[in-house]
């Protein structure tokens, strides 16, 4: 077990990052998107974790020890390793995950993987920075730093190259990954339209293989899923055709409730224009309680929710009513 005080990258993480200008840093040993850039195909392919010099990031060993349980083939193994992937993202310290990316997504490909699911999960973790519970308009499918804004993890280390790496990855491997769009678990599915949407390029690939897939999905939550991929991978470029779509699908009534909510909430996302009168309308007649349980299990819904099940709620009194008292929905996420 490694800690602050045994593991060395601590202090080269605190002399680099914190005691000197981070930029000197670019495209060296402790520039982790080219650590990520660097794993070789057949590395990744051959699940080499070996090759990834883990050790240059804190708990880079505890990482490297997580991901060879990961590949053990034992299922409550597997489960406790991803959980410890995950954690270590949930307390801002991606820098070590973030090579872990690319094989974690062979196990979300391979469909004799335990926790397919739960492994595309923690790649999204790693490709997102943001606090739980932002669901405004401005930020929900925004990450937390984006251009030239800086964040550091709690290790010092500079997160905005730990996301980067992260999304570059998930754009090295999108041939895999829209493979993965036709999957026969919705869960999956799901799982892989958020991964999706945090590319950073591509961007027309993606943007076609996830309307493809809406075309001919049957799955209420997994479409709900996709129109949201679609928006947020919009949100990132500022992209004029996705806030014409998403205005199309949720003024359609052909479409399906889940459809034309999920559709409202990415037009939000995409303008900062007054709601129309008519979206207003439609949401009050279809962000239904069937329509929130059906939304319910979305990774962007999970991510803003307080009490289990209520983030479309939550979701739309922010969005639609800002300034309104929010006493019913406040929540402590320490408590």
């Amino acid at each position: 077990m490694t800690s602050w005080e045994n593991d060395p990258a601590y202090p080269a993480v605190e002399q680099a990052f914190i005691n000197a200008d981070p930029l000197e840093q670019v495209g060296g040993p402790l520039d982790v998107r080219a650590v990520v850039a660097g794993i070789p195909a057949v590395a990744k392919d051959g699940f080499l974790i070996e090759q990834v010099p883990w050790g240059r990031f804190p708990e880079g060993v505890r990482v490297q020890e997580s991901m060879e349980r990961v590949r053990s083939g034992d299922a409550a193994a597997v489960d406790r390793a991803l959980d410890m992937l995950g954690g270590l993202c949930a307390n801002d310290m991606r820098a070590a995950v973030a090579p872990a990316v690319p094989f974690l997504l062979r196990i979300g490909a391979d469909p004799q993987a335990h926790h397919r699911a739960a492994a595309l999960a923690v790649v999204s973790a790693v490709a997102r920075w943001r606090h739980h519970g932002v669901c405004t308009r401005a930020d929900m499918l925004r990450p937390r730093y984006s251009g030239d804004e800086r964040g550091f993890e709690v290790t010092g280390y500079l997160g905005n190259w730990s996301v980067e790496a992260a999304r570059d990855a998930i754009t090295a491997d999108v041939d895999l990954l829209k493979d993965l769009l036709d999957d026969p678990e919705a869960d999956i599915r799901v799982g892989t339209a958020y991964v999706l949407a945090a590319a950073s390029g591509r961007a027309q690939v993606v943007r076609d293989a996830l309307h493809e897939r809406l075309d001919i999905e049957d799955d209420p939550t997994v479409r709900a899923g996709l129109v949201l991929a679609v928006a947020e991978l919009a949100r990132a470029r500022q992209d004029t055709r996705a806030l014409e779509w998403t205005r199309s699908c949720w003024s359609d009534r052909t479409r399906s409730p889940e459809v034309r909510v999920s559709a409202a909430l990415g037009w939000m996302c995409l303008s900062d224009a007054p709601v129309p009168d008519a979206l207003h309308a439609m949401l009050d007649s279809l962000a239904t309680d069937e329509t929130a349980r059906v939304m319910g299990p979305l990774p962007w819904m999970r991510a803003i929710e307080g009490i289990d099940g209520d983030g479309l709620r939550r979701c739309l009194r922010e969005m639609l009513h800002p300034d309104a008292p929010d006493s019913e929905d406040h929540w402590d996420p320490w408590s």
